[in-house]
């Protein structure tokens, strides 16, 4: 089971041998199992990758990350749909009830705020119990909009002077970045569930191929908050660039721990879990089957 990533921020060749990834730097060689890899982010624009490693990591179901010339997260290369029930799988996806798709949106919501309040919690930031209280009013299909109430409320009480929207703010170039990271191990799960991650529960833009993924990755992304408050530290938020040291810990998400039922799992594992089990709550009609995780509070 591919258990590890790998982040890739300096000039390197990278090709198939033996079944191995082979990362050829100035410095020397290593090689990986590629059965051990989950994703890679190629964060640096002096790599090359032969084509024989990428049909492999296709064959594989390693999920490629590409970055732009500022490190922000621009692309990712998944495999084409290769599960052996994939026309099931995509009728499940398009006969769902609207009925079952509103309450998978509501428990997807609850646990999402629910997170957030236990990041609140663990990183010893106030009235995260006014916030789970909140999680409480999430209704099928969330018509309210308590998720941007929420939301409000979070963002002030985890970073005080904070606009979501600043692109210049070094807080909002780390959470995108992990964001972005977290997403692609969702799409990763998701496709390997034979799902078609273009089409989705509650997004539903024309123009956007992971609308599943979108929804499925809510309730991870306060484990990316967590992250980036704590890799902040005490520096000024309000201007500077990623550093290497950043963009490490940014991407190294997937490798963060959450709980699901009584497991505790690594999220790139919570996705698995995430995805295998809507399937079960679609096939079943039984929202309750949904298996996200959860982010521990501090008692």
């Amino acid at each position: 089971m591919a258990w590890r990533g790998l982040h890739l921020t300096q000039a390197a060749r990278l090709s198939l041998a033996d079944g191995q990834v082979c990362v050829r730097q100035d410095a020397g060689e290593v090689r990986l199992a590629l059965e051990d890899i989950a994703w890679i982010v190629i964060d640096t624009p002096q790599a090359t990758l032969s084509s024989a490693l990428m049909s492999a990591c296709m064959d594989a179901g390693v999920v490629l990350i590409f970055t732009d010339e500022r490190h922000t997260p621009s692309g990712v290369a998944l495999p084409f749909h290769r599960h052996h029930r994939q026309g099931a799988i995509a009728k499940l996806q398009f006969d769902a009830k609207d009925g079952v798709k509103r309450r998978l949106w509501q428990a997807i919501i609850r646990r999402k705020i629910l997170n957030q309040a236990a990041s609140l919690s663990v990183l010893n930031r106030q009235n995260s119990e006014t916030l789970a209280e909140i999680a409480r009013h999430v209704e099928p299909g969330d018509p309210e909009n308590v998720e941007a109430r929420a939301a409000r409320f979070y963002w002030g009480r985890l970073f005080g002077d904070f606009v979501r929207d600043d692109e210049g703010d070094l807080r909002n170039k780390m959470l995108n970045y992990g964001y972005a990271v977290m997403r692609a191990g969702v799409a990763r799960a998701l496709v390997a569930c034979g799902f078609l991650p273009a089409f989705g529960l509650k997004h539903e833009s024309a123009a956007n191929a992971f609308n599943l993924a979108d929804d499925i990755v809510e309730p991870f992304r306060p484990f990316v908050d967590g992250l980036a408050w704590t890799t902040l530290g005490d520096r000024v938020a309000k201007n500077g660039d990623l550093t290497l040291d950043d963009r490490r810990a940014m991407a190294g998400v997937l490798l963060m721990n959450g709980r699901v039922g009584d497991a505790k799992v690594s999220l790139l594992v919570a996705a698995e879990m995430a995805s295998a089990s809507l399937c079960r709550a679609l096939e079943f009609e039984k929202p309750a089957l949904l298996e996200l995780p959860e982010l521990e509070r501090i008692s």
